[in-house]
This record gives structure tokens, sequence and C-alpha cells, in this order.
């Protein structure tokens, strides 16, 4: 497996869960499991990806500006999840924000998939990529980890 199919996986499930959250209703405990396991897979997949794919990308010029436009976004996303944990789950706001935050992260992941893999394809040969993929799969457990017990 390369890096773009195991990063495609995790925007897959990203996108599932934002799925399931929209659909969930009031401070449940669907709700905030589901919130949880969003959280985790937000903050875990995106550390994982600066620290092996991005900080790949970032060594050729080329790619460097897309590359810091999706770390950018990373940060925005981060932001933005703290933002609504701080939120009362049953206001209708949290759902207005996390619909917010559902949009910005399925606008990144598309973004990633329509723009910067075909860019990486560019500067990435096919045996760095699977050797990316595999670095992703040491590395993200470890965040979900850390991200689980803050």
């Amino acid at each position: 497996m390369d890096i773009y199919t195991r990063l495609k996986k995790d925007h897959d499930t990203q996108r599932d869960l934002g799925e399931q959250i929209a659909n969930t209703e009031g401070d449940s405990n669907e709700r905030r499991v589901l919130w949880q396991r969003y959280k985790i897979e937000l903050e875990a997949h995106a550390s994982a990806e600066e620290q092996t794919f991005y900080a790949e990308l970032m060594s050729h010029p080329e790619a460097s500006d897309q590359t810091r436009h999706s770390v950018a976004e990373h940060k925005d996303a981060a932001d933005l999840v703290e933002e609504i944990d701080d939120m009362d789950m049953s206001s209708p706001g949290w759902l207005t924000k996390f619909k917010q935050l559902r949009h910005d992260i399925e606008h990144h992941v598309d973004e990633e998939e329509e723009d910067v893999f075909p860019l990486a394809k560019k500067n990435i040969d096919d045996g760095r990529a699977k050797e990316l993929a595999s670095e992703f799969n040491d590395r993200k457990p470890a965040e979900e980890e850390k991200e689980a017990a803050e």
C-alpha cells in the first residue's frame, strides 16, 4: 500500500464519522462517543500525516506552498475542534459549528486527493510512497494514544 491509499482510507473514515455525527441529536451518548472518535481521528491523522507525508513533500520546493497551505488547514481544524469541544453539545450552536468543521474537513481531504496527491506523485517515487505509508502506520497509533490521553 502506498501513502495515497493509506491517507484516503483515513479520509473515508473521517467522512463517515462526520456523516454519523451530523445525524445525531442533542447531548446524547452516541454523539459524545462519535465526537470523541472523530477528534482523535482528525488529530492523530493530521499529526502523523505532517510527520511523514508533508515532511517529505516539504523537501520538494515546487510542493512547499501547497504543503504549507495544507498544514495551515490542519491548524485551523484543530482550533475549531477545540472551540466545539468547549460548547454545550445540546445547543444548536454546537451542531452549526460542527457542520462548519465537517465542511472544512471535507474540503481539505478533497483538496488533498485532487490537488496534493497528483503533485506529490510527481515528486515522490513509488518506492518512497510505500515507505511513507509504513512510516505513517507506525506513527499514527502513537498519535492516537496521545490524543486519547488528553
